[in-house]
This record gives structure tokens, C-alpha cells and sequence, in this order.
């Protein structure tokens, strides 16, 4: 699999809460560009769709010139990916020194702390 770009990770959290949709779908619900309002052109979204499409994460349905756009991948699998990603990068591989940055960085609460900590308990066998 291969990282995807903002813009695309827009579209595709789009597609992954709507399920399907055409290209006019996808821009209604993306969200403003900048503070204007604005939203993206509707021939920029076509344009990433279509590389989305060739990344194999997008498929589609044709309708004579009309396509109606589906995520060929689901998004906890991206999410696993990036999360794979972001520990590989930046922490060595390391679930633990991933976590002891959150600790330390993000002033994690002892409510979260111990939230974290039943998770842990739950996966014991």
C-alpha cells in the first residue's frame, strides 16, 4: 500500500463514509479549501480520484460516461498502514517509545493512562 497525499485522504474519508459516490457527492461533502468557503474545482477531485484509482484504492462502476466511485480498501486497513508507518519512521518500530511520547508530549491524563491500561488487560489471554 502506498501513502496517500492529504487531498486524497479527503476524498477517501468521504468514500469510506459514504460508501459510494459520484464525483458531484464527494464535493459536496469535502470540506472548504480555506476560510473563503470555497471548495475544490470539480475537475481536481475527478483528477485525484483517478490516481486514487490507479494507487488501487479506489474502484468504480460505469454508467455510460458517468462513474459511481467505492474504497477498494477499508479505513482501519489505512489506518494500520500509517499507524505502521508513523512507528517504523519516527520510533524505531518501537509501540513503546510511540506511547512514551504521547505521555510525554500530549500530558496524557491519568483517566486516559488508565483507559489504556484496561485495553492492555483485556487482550491478556
Amino acid at each position: 500500500m502506498r501513502e496517500l497525499t492529504n487531498a486524497e485522504e479527503d476524498i477517501m474519508r468521504v468514500l469510506w463514509r459514504l460508501k459510494k459516490a459520484f464525483v458531484k457527492d464527494i464535493l459536496t461533502e469535502l470540506p472548504a479549501l480555506d476560510s473563503t468557503g470555497q471548495k475544490p474545482a470539480y475537475n481536481t477531485v475527478s483528477t485525484i480520484i483517478r490516481i486514487l484509482e490507479k494507487k488501487g484504492v479506489v474502484g468504480y462502476t460505469a454508467y455510460g460516461k458517468t462513474h459511481e466511485y467505492y474504497p477498494l480498501i477499508q479505513e482501519d486497513e489505512y489506518r494500520r498502514f500509517q499507524t505502521e508507518q508513523l512507528m517504523t519512521n519516527y520510533f524505531g518500530g518501537s509501540l513503546k517509545q510511540l506511547v512514551s511520547f504521547f505521555v510525554k508530549d500530549r500530558n496524557l491524563s491519568l483517566n486516559e493512562a488508565d483507559e489504556i491500561i484496561d485495553l492492555l488487560n483485556r487482550r491478556k489471554p
